[in-house]
């Protein structure tokens, strides 16, 4: 979508205010708060084609506009400045760092409250995700015509169980037979790495019993991501009430029970990322929690390897530049602790 440059001034100056605001703003007010040099009729023109455009909308009957959620992805895409940190806040990052530098779990804590407290938005960190489980042996014992018990030994020589209900379980013979298969094919084998021409020769193999493969898997895997439990940190939750655009408490209430939830912060984490910093906007959100929130997300790594994720929430009207700065700040630093200590 191409612009001309007095477009890109004036939706630049809607969203800087909206973000700012919160209060939709007219040609008038553009006109004498940014000395664009141009007439508010023409502007008011000009935020015409904006709007025949998409990029802005009028909430109501004033004259008044704010940026639509493409707006806001076109300015994050195409008009967004980068932002330096203030000395003050790179002080803060490198305190943070400096005095956690050996303490990984606290160190994660303080970096969503950094996040929270420099960005005052709503601030996701999990700690470091190095620990791969693998599979050693997977045994199945029947308990009733419908329900067996499945066993599972790790590396770590941790012993996990659960039973699962079938709609007929195999005879003990055919079981053990089938824990045979299982213990050939995932023996060594992280949950990563069971992928779908693995699973392909699983099916093969089970052959009559095809159909119990899959619900046997999600318990095996159900158990490793038990093993391998993924600690998770918030801070910054009633930030969220800051912003008018949830006064309305039930919107709150639901963004409040998601923070509390463990697996919901795993999914708000696990959201697809193509690139190295994430902006999700509005209805692009795959969570409905989210469809009225923005999300910025990032990984971090060590020797290129994911080992954990950083997320902040916020509104639609996000200080997208400011907040991007404040999350490369942390990342850097994060990676650079974390590499010391991966080669200390």
């Amino acid at each position: 979508m191409a612009l001309s440059d007095r477009q890109h001034k004036i939706l630049e100056a809607i969203i800087n205010d909206y973000i700012q605001t919160a209060e939709p703003i007219g040609s008038r007010t553009i006109a004498k708060k940014y000395a664009m040099g141009i007439s508010s009729a023409t502007i008011r023109n000009e935020m015409s084609d904006l709007e025949d455009m998409g990029l802005i909308t009028q909430p109501h009957t004033s004259s008044g506009r704010v940026p639509s959620q493409k707006g806001y992805r076109f300015y994050v895409d195409s008009m967004m400045p980068k932002k330096a940190l203030t000395s003050e806040e790179s002080l803060v990052l490198q305190q943070m760092i400096l005095s956690n530098i050996y303490q990984v779990e606290h160190m994660m804590k303080k970096t969503a409250t950094a996040l929270a407290r420099l960005t005052r938005y709503t601030a996701i960190v999990s700690e470091p995700y190095l620990k791969k489980t693998k599979i050693k042996h997977v045994q199945m014992i029947p308990v009733d015509d419908k329900t067996i018990f499945l066993v599972m030994v790790t590396d770590t020589k941790s012993v996990k169980n659960q039973p699962l209900s079938l709609s007929a379980a195999p005879e003990y013979e055919e079981l053990n037979r089938l824990s045979n298969i299982l213990t050939k094919h995932l023996s060594g084998k992280t949950i990563q790495e069971i992928d779908r021409p693995l699973i392909d020769q699983l099916l093969i193999s089970f052959a009559h019993y095809a159909h119990i493969l899959m619900p046997i898997l999600g318990v095996i895997v159900g158990l490793i991501q038990d093993e391998d439990d993924m600690r998770v940190f918030t801070s910054g939750a009633k930030n969220i009430l800051a912003f008018p655009e949830f006064s309305d408490i039930r919107k709150a209430e639901a963004i409040f029970q998601a923070l509390e939830e463990r697996d919901a912060l795993i999914s708000i984490l696990n959201q697809p990322q193509t690139d190295n910093i994430q902006i999700i906007i509005g209805n692009e959100n795959s969570l409905e929690i989210l469809k009225d929130c923005s999300l910025i997300k990032a990984n971090y790594s060590i020797d290129n390897q994911s080992t954990g994720s950083i997320a902040l929430i916020g509104p639609t009207r996000m200080d997208y530049g400011h907040a991007v700065s404040v999350l490369q700040g942390i990342l850097q630093n994060i990676q650079h602790v974390l590499k010391a200590l991966s080669e200390g």
